[in-house]
């Protein structure tokens, strides 16, 4: 691996954490000894990255660098390629139009020989039933505005409820999507199946709390690993 692209590593790897990172694990990723690491990091540093930290301590970047854009290894174009055409055939209308449109824009600035290599890709997503619900854009929407939704549920029962929910996680999964939020009915963190909200409105209230916050909370009641990583 050349400099520059060790360089690069470095940058990447410090993106994929929230949390300050050790000196000795970052060399330990990148294969160099610590010495080395450290003259890296000068070098960002010196580049204009916003690297805090210092040895022993752990270092994290803070937003603001910006690297040349696009500089995809082959399988890091599989990984895109692959990811974006999962959520064109899953998601809801305007997701699914988003990757298409997203996967076309990486494409048009690529250099020529890693536009080959995306049209010509071997990775495919087989044809499979859309689950997503009508409810889907609105629900993402509220967790991007941190706006309370209003809902009606139908429980498995088949008992419809209204509900206002403060909306802070959307979970897909293979058969169902799952919203996390908190129930001003309930007075507690609730779970709703996106294919039963059978109406949904999204108001133009904040909620209360912000959502990282809320998100930290329900991890810790439902023993959730924290994310450290993207």
């Amino acid at each position: 691996m050349s400099r520059a692209q060790r360089l690069l590593e470095l940058i990447q790897i410090l993106r994929r954490h929230r949390r300050p990172v050790s000196g000795a694990h970052l060399a330990e990723e990148l294969g160099i000894s610590l010495r080395t690491l450290y003259r890296d990091i000068a070098t960002l540093a010196a580049q204009g990255a916003h690297i805090e930290g210092e040895a022993g301590v752990g270092y994290v970047l803070r937003p603001g660098f910006v690297l040349p854009p696009l500089m995809f290894s082959e399988e890091e174009i599989e990984a895109v390629v692959l990811g974006s055409r999962w959520v064109a055939e899953s998601g809801d209308g305007s997701l699914s139009e988003a990757a298409r449109n997203a996967l076309a824009k990486i494409v048009h600035v690529l250099p020529a020989g890693m536009t080959d290599h995306v049209l010509g890709s071997g990775l495919m997503v087989a044809p499979t039933q859309r689950i997503a619900a009508d409810a889907e854009p609105k629900i993402r929407e509220a967790i991007r505005k941190e706006h309370k939704l209003r809902i009606h549920y139908v429980d498995r029962e088949g008992e419809t409820s209204a509900r206002t929910v403060w909306p802070f996680v959307l979970g897909y999964f293979e058969k169902s999507r799952v919203v996390a939020a908190w129930c001003e009915t309930r007075q507690g963190y609730r779970h709703f199946r996106t294919d039963r909200i059978v109406a949904v409105k999204l108001t133009s209230e904040r909620y209360p709390r912000r959502r990282h916050a809320l998100v930290k909370e329900w991890r810790a009641i439902e023993g959730i690993p924290t994310a450290d990583k993207i």
